[in-house]
């Protein structure tokens, strides 16, 4: 897949501070990945850069092929912040249509990008008397004009309700499949790991993990976590076959390396009648986090 995002040994200093530490990453064209990080760990600063707002002390950054920065760049990226601001007084369509004749787009796609993100009865009303969850939409909409190679996502889902959220990331994942490369930064970590190819970690301004989710878990070794419910009241025995930790009066839970699983699993299988259920937990986004941020909060 073609680069829509290359970073390499990227510094950044605002003062004495040092927010980034030659910081490289690659997002590929059609891929979704997510940037997490404690607060000031560089991820808006990282975006900063890639859109061209602020430039780097040393190393590179290029989207679509073209520096940072550059017209090109700015034409092939397209952003959207946690915090929007649009013009109260005038309406969903006149302000799509605004930006729609700024990006060089016939405003004749202005309904259907409405209706897309679920704005579509709401097009006529003034922006001032949306919620923040709509005016979320509207900047989606935004970032749908022309196409982008690469769509940079800050905190997007900040401000929406549950169907909300889905709603954007269905849209997210189908720019994916069209080809645009998502970067998202997000704190949200139980929606993101089912919806990103790859988890790019920024601990300190330091680039500490990039990969997919599976193979972040078999470098970090974190215990697998098997809960195993007894069959009538003999979690007693269970236990006494089996080791680990009584939950309650009916379930065992035992934490095993990723490579012991499935011979724990066998053992488990042949207790037969004294097991009545299973339930197998591996190391969650959140654990994952933890791990490569040295126990950071998200």
């Amino acid at each position: 897949m073609d680069s829509a995002l290359s970073v390499s040994a990227v510094s950044k200093a605002y003062g004495p501070r040092r927010v980034l530490h030659e910081v490289s990453l690659e997002v590929r064209a059609g891929e979704r990945v997510a940037l997490l990080g404690h607060n000031g760990a560089g991820k808006t600063t990282l975006m900063k850069l890639a859109l061209g707002l602020v430039p780097a002390d040393s190393g590179s950054i290029s989207v679509g092929g073209a520096a940072a920065g550059s017209a090109a760049a700015r034409e092939a990226a397209a952003y959207l912040p946690e915090a929007l601001a649009f013009h109260p007084a005038l309406t969903g369509r006149e302000q799509l249509g605004l930006f729609a004749r700024l990006a060089g787009v016939s405003r004749a796609v202005v309904p259907g990008l409405l209706d897309r993100v679920g704005l579509g009865d709401a097009a006529d009303r003034r922006i001032g008397t949306w919620s923040k969850g709509m005016r979320q939409r509207l900047g989606l909409a935004q970032m749908l004009l022309g196409r982008p190679a690469l769509a940079l996502l800050d905190e997007p889902t900040s401000g929406l309700d549950p169907v909300s959220r889905y709603e954007l990331y269905a849209i997210v994942d189908e720019m994916a499949g069209q080809g645009t490369a998502v970067l998202v930064a997000s704190h949200a970590l139980t929606e993101l790991e089912a919806r990103t190819d790859r988890i790019a970690i920024l601990r300190e301004g330091r680039m500490v993990a990039c990969d997919a989710l599976a193979r972040l878990r078999d470098e970090a070794g974190l215990p697998v976590r098997l809960r195993v419910t007894a069959r009538g009241e003999r979690a007693a025995d269970l236990q006494a076959r089996i080791g680990g930790a009584r939950l309650n009066g009916a379930s065992v839970e035992i934490l095993c390396p990723p490579s012991q699983k499935m011979a724990r699993l066998a053992e488990i299988a042949g207790l037969g009648g004294l097991v009545a259920d299973l339930d197998v937990a591996q190391p969650s986004l959140e654990d994952i986090y933890r791990h490569y941020s040295g126990g950071a909060s998200p």
